[in-house]
């Protein structure tokens, strides 16, 4: 059975444009814009009309880095596929990337199969898969070649967690020499590791065990460090390079120098660092250990940094790092051992919200507001135009944006599966209204209607910006 839906006298707003136009969506995609009040326009039929007047239509967002159900430090992100895709949608993003895991000693297929099973017939939204490399070997950097072709075109070292996802040079430098010929992507967890490991023993040895050092061991020269070395690392293989979660503003210099020298870098940025601060970190108690992340939250003259890169495109994407672990009975784990929380936030709810503050703040411009959470990462890896914009062909993944109304952020009226919101009583400008996925709706004027297994895997194809 055809379906037809028409959006009709919102202002569509994608990366390259805003325009007073109506929609016109077809099993699933979209066929047309046309001018609000047009003949064409007022030709369309269809089987439902949505009013959008006094309301964005936005392409649905793209969170390019989730982590549902990951295992980390003896305890599981809190978020289900089927919670977290279900609160993504809620919070106006249509598409995850979440990072499956290669445990050491296995094959990269062993560790992807089980996220497939943990996602497939879960979802509400749509999902794709980057790779997180453990053991770089010989097998491993054949298997890269196969995932490339599968549709997992990227793939996740750290420089950080020794003993745990840590790669050294070398393994880095070889995965970097695979993925320029396989045409994959790089991301880069880009901290110094083993440095960070002895400042850790040094502190807890001080006796201090409190969340706030939790920060101040992980420095931001180690983040800039570890940024310059993976750039290095990247320039002698010839391969692009996406460092993700950049939160300093010397990290922040290393890729604008890397940028300018028309190096194939890129960087992402998360709301936590440019909404939060080391103030959280030092909250009274153990308050503080909800906001322990890595890398971490950095004193509030970073922020400048990071808003600044996001203007001038040396930051090209904003992505969540969902990896939500409840207070009670997780964070808690750290009780009076900072090294012991488990490190992550919950935020993708949050991204799209927060996000519009910064353009009522005047911080971006309401397109760039889209190209850094729904062009770019979509380009970025590989999923454009069938996701990030509002074009005849691109899935009709899309938002009925009120840009008017308040809301207040609470773990009270969030869907996120855990018992704390990173940003508690923060009264943000604009909300979701309706989220269409594909054509079907997930959100209907605030009432969730959407079921777990409507997402479906994406396949994608290399980085978009490197063709």
């Amino acid at each position: 059975m055809s379906t037809r839906t028409v959006i009709r006298g919102g202002l569509v707003v994608t990366a390259a444009d805003e325009l007073h136009a109506d929609v016109l969506i077809e099993d699933g995609r979209v066929v047309a814009l046309a001018a609000h009040g047009s003949d064409v326009a007022a030709g369309w039929t269809a089987d439902r009309t949505l009013d959008a007047t006094d309301r964005y239509v936005l392409p649905g967002g793209v969170d390019a880095h989730t982590h549902m159900e990951l295992p980390f430090g003896g305890t599981s992100a809190s978020d289900t596929f089927e919670t977290g895709t279900r609160a993504a949608a809620w919070g106006g993003t249509t598409t995850i990337v979440d990072f499956a895991v290669q445990t050491v000693g296995q094959a990269l297929r062993e560790g992807l199969d089980t996220w497939y099973a943990k996602a497939d017939g879960n979802c509400a939204i749509d999902y794709a898969f980057h790779m997180i490399l453990s053991d770089v070997n010989e097998h491993t950097l054949k298997e890269m070649d196969w995932l490339v072709q599968e549709g997992i075109t990227s793939f996740k070292l750290f420089m950080a967690y020794p003993g745990v996802f840590y790669s050294d040079d070398g393994r880095i430098l070889r995965a970097m020499q695979r993925s320029a010929d396989n045409g994959g992507l790089i991301m880069m967890h880009a901290e110094n590791g083993i440095a960070i490991d002895v400042l850790v023993e040094q502190a807890l040895a001080r006796g201090e065990t409190d969340p706030r050092y939790h920060g101040e061991v992980r420095k931001a020269l180690l983040e800039a460090e570890a940024t310059h070395r993976a750039i290095q690392l990247a320039r002698v293989a010839g391969a692009p390079l996406y460092v993700v979660h950049v939160s300093a503003e010397e990290a922040v210099a290393e890729i604008t120098t890397a940028r300018d020298k028309g190096l194939p870098v890129f960087g992402e940025t998360c709301p936590q660092y440019l909404f939060l601060s080391t103030d959280n970190l030092a909250e009274p108690g153990f308050e503080g250990a909800k906001y322990v992340c890595s890398t971490p939250l950095r004193p509030r003259e970073h922020q400048a940094a990071l808003w600044r890169g996001l203007r001038t495109n040396d930051l090209q994407v904003v992505s969540t790092d969902h990896c939500p672990f409840c207070f009670t009975g997780q964070k808690e784990l750290g009780r009076g051992d900072f090294s012991k929380i488990p490190n992550g936030l919950p935020g993708v709810e949050n991204r799209m919200d927060l996000l519009h503050q910064a353009v009522v703040d005047g911080h971006i411009s309401r397109r760039r507001w889209i190209e850094i959470a729904c062009a770019t990462p979509a380009r970025m890896f590989g999923m454009y135009p069938q996701k990030g914009t509002i074009a005849p062909g691109s899935d009709a993944d899309i938002v009925i944006y009120d840009p008017h109304t308040t809301q207040t952020l609470s773990a009270a009226t969030h869907h996120m599966n855990v018992d704390y919101s990173a940003y508690e009583g923060r009264t943000v400008t604009g909300q979701v209204e309706t989220v269409l996925s594909r054509g079907e709706t997930v959100i209907d004027r605030r009432e969730y209607v959407g079921r777990a297994g409507h997402g479906t895997f994406v396949p994608r194809s290399t980085c978009q910006y490197l063709d």
